[in-house]
């Protein structure tokens, strides 16, 4: 898709308008270190950061360290976790990815993709969110749906792939902008341009569209 100067142009006029409309964009996933970020990551998948943090807000009081996490018994974990969906894959994850953090990683959440991309649950998407937020690093852009919708809509990606439209994104956004934009269309993503009915009215985004049509 357009990876010309015009499409890196309309970027930076996105990125933008976004910052002023969002001027604090970051996760909404409650966390207060890296590994309890890629709890909350993994269990997100295909459920919504709201859920997601009711349940972590009692998670996190029990489970406090990384060993808490490796040692627990597998059926009370999955049953802590229970009103996520998949949740027994995801709690064999975690509690896999506790195991290789203690034996790995001497206890501390890797710092680099390759490193975290070994880690049981983690997939690209999950790394960079983990990198951006935890560790202030841009190894690339956090692809979720409102991401590739919206960069459908606003004519940055006619990929539907994450890990293309994650390129062509990459190509377009300065490096140090790469987990804000993510966190930018996520956020808008959510709060005006929806799947079904993208609220126009409200749009910042409205002159610079080409799906404004809708």
């Amino acid at each position: 898709m357009g990876k010309g100067t015009d499409t890196a142009e309309n970027v930076k006029k996105i990125l933008k308008l976004l910052k002023k409309e969002y001027p604090h964009p970051t996760t909404m996933l409650s966390y207060k270190t890296p590994f309890e970020l890629l709890v909350a990551t993994v269990l997100s998948a295909m459920a919504t950061d709201k859920k997601v943090n009711e349940v972590t807000a009692d998670l996190f009081k029990k489970y406090k360290k990384v060993a808490d996490y490796a040692m627990a018994k597998p059926a009370e974990f999955q049953k802590d976790v229970s009103s996520i969906n998949f949740y027994r894959n995801k709690a064999k994850n975690i509690q896999a990815a506790a195991n290789m953090v203690l034996e790995e990683f001497g206890g501390t959440v890797p710092d680099t993709m390759e490193e975290l991309l070994r880690l049981p649950g983690v997939a690209r998407k999950t790394a960079n969110i983990i990198l951006a937020n935890a560790f202030g690093k841009n190894e690339g852009i956090a692809v979720d749906t409102h991401v590739t919708r919206l960069s459908q809509r606003l004519g940055i990606s006619s990929n539907t792939k994450p890990e293309k439209i994650e390129i062509d994104l990459m190509e377009l956004t300065p490096k140090k902008e790469w987990g804000n934009l993510s966190h930018l269309l996520i956020l808008h993503g959510r709060a005006v341009c929806g799947a079904k009915k993208p609220l126009h009215d409200k749009c910042v985004l409205y002159d610079l569209c080409p799906s404004k049509e809708i």
